[in-house]
């Protein structure tokens, strides 16, 4: 089939974002990073906590620790019954919420700027006052334990992720589950919280950063009087695996009662850090964001052979992986889907992306930061990102202009190193009683 080509969009040059003269960060004598984001138009702030630990800081045996303490954190100190961190926080209009990833903890609030000194206060208490109650710990035990059958066991595309991401690497520590294996989370010890606990939640790990309606000194002040009084630790032991490389693709079938087949494909890419980190952006977007994307049109529009096309590149720390996936129609072959697919990138290996392409994908985002910055919670978000992840919380004042940057031989020499099937692991999830066919 003819494939109608994109029509170039109109270029657009994005200025520097604005307000980065105004950013004030410090380290406060215990090791604890703060930066602080003056925002004036609403009279409300913006917190995220960066706790430095997620699954790439586990072992077998302790696997979901971090995402462990994601719930913990919120069950009472040694000064607070349990509950005590939401009613204050409600009482003064805010709100909160927490996420684990394979690298980092990260633990949001939002709340009137005239909350500043509560919220800063019961942050600080369960850094340094955590509770470790035995009732508490099987609960929330269990609470993980149903999470993870609703995410994982009771959810095909997490199931099959969670197959592929341990057949991917066989040394790294991405292998393991963020939510945790199922024999580690019965197994806990509270001398294994403790540890973790004291480790990972030490102030010399953690960033914090405030974007909204404060004055950066008077904040820094106020973070200092809660948090500097609580001790560093000794770092947190740095992690040593290197994945070998991978020289052959690897397998993954799951069978099991199903309608809708799928196939994921996981392929080894860089770090968050990476220099062409901008050109992988700008792949993924021109591969499968929207219904004009090169992926789409050609899957799920031209030859059908799926109902829908998605994926992500993991950021972290450490080299990991970036991820497609393709839902197929009722009794589809995931082998023909997946031998579509190779053929398409094949395709854009050899030729490369088109300018169109390649100025819809800058387009979608520059945007799309644009988006985030425009309001206080994605201004503290991405201050962390930055911080924690580049090490240098000012280069996000510089991503438009990376993004302009990025030309078509960036983004083809991209393809090219990641989307090699030698690199990849492949995960296929079909209907049980029907032998999916095996490429040779």
């Amino acid at each position: 089939m003819r494939r109608t080509a994109l029509a170039t969009p109109p270029v657009f040059r994005a200025p520097a974002p604005a307000g980065r003269d105004g950013v004030h960060a410090q380290t406060l004598a215990n090791g604890m990073q703060v930066i602080v984001w003056p925002v004036h138009h609403i009279p409300n702030v913006a917190l995220n906590l960066w706790v430095r630990a997620g699954s790439r800081n586990e072992r077998p045996g302790i696997t979901g620790l971090a995402h462990f303490f994601e719930h913990m954190m919120f069950n009472g100190t040694r000064t607070r019954a349990p509950g005590e961190f939401d009613r204050l926080m409600e009482a003064q209009g805010g709100a909160n919420n927490a996420f684990t990833s394979d690298d980092v903890t990260v633990y949001e609030d939002w709340f009137p700027s005239s909350a500043l000194e509560l919220v800063l206060e019961l942050e600080a208490d369960r850094v340094a006052n955590l509770a470790f109650a035995p009732e508490l710990i099987e609960s929330e035990r269990g609470v993980v334990a149903s999470e993870r059958r609703l995410r994982v066991e009771d959810n095909n595309h997490g199931l099959l992720a969670e197959r592929v991401q341990a057949a991917a690497f066989s040394a790294h520590p991405y292998r393991f589950p963020t939510i945790g294996w199922p024999e580690d989370i019965r197994a806990w010890r509270v001398e294994d919280l403790q540890a973790f606990y004291t480790t990972y939640y030490a102030p010399n790990n953690l960033t914090l950063t405030l974007a909204g309606d404060l004055e950066p000194n008077a904040a820094v002040r106020l973070v200092r009087q809660y948090f500097e009084p609580i001790a560093a630790q000794a770092p947190p032991a740095p992690v040593r695996e290197r994945e070998p490389a991978q020289l052959q693709e690897r397998r993954v079938t799951v069978r099991r009662k199903v309608q809708t087949p799928l196939v994921q494909c996981a392929y080894k890419a860089p770090c968050a850090s990476d220099r062409s980190a901008s050109a992988i952006h700008l792949l993924m977007s021109v591969l499968m964001e929207g219904d004009a994307s090169r992926l789409h049109r050609a899957l799920v529009e031209e030859q059908r052979v799926a109902i829908e096309v998605g994926g992500h590149w993991q950021e972290g720390f450490d080299p990991g992986l970036l991820w497609l996936s393709l839902t197929l129609p009722q009794d589809a072959d995931p082998e023909h889907a997946l031998s579509a697919l190779d053929a398409e990138l094949a395709q854009f290996i050899d030729e490369g992306v088109s300018q169109a392409e390649l100025e819809r994908a800058r387009n979608l985002a520059i945007v799309g930061f644009w988006k985030r910055l425009a309001t206080i919670d994605g201004k503290a978000h991405l201050l962390g990102e930055y911080a924690v992840f580049h090490d240098r919380w000012a280069e996000l004042f510089e991503v438009p202009q990376r993004l302009e940057a990025v030309t078509r031989a960036q983004v083809r020499a991209a393809a090219a190193e990641i989307l090699s099937a030698t690199r990849r692991t492949v995960g296929i999830l079909a209907p049980s009683g029907r032998r999916a066919q095996v490429r040779r």
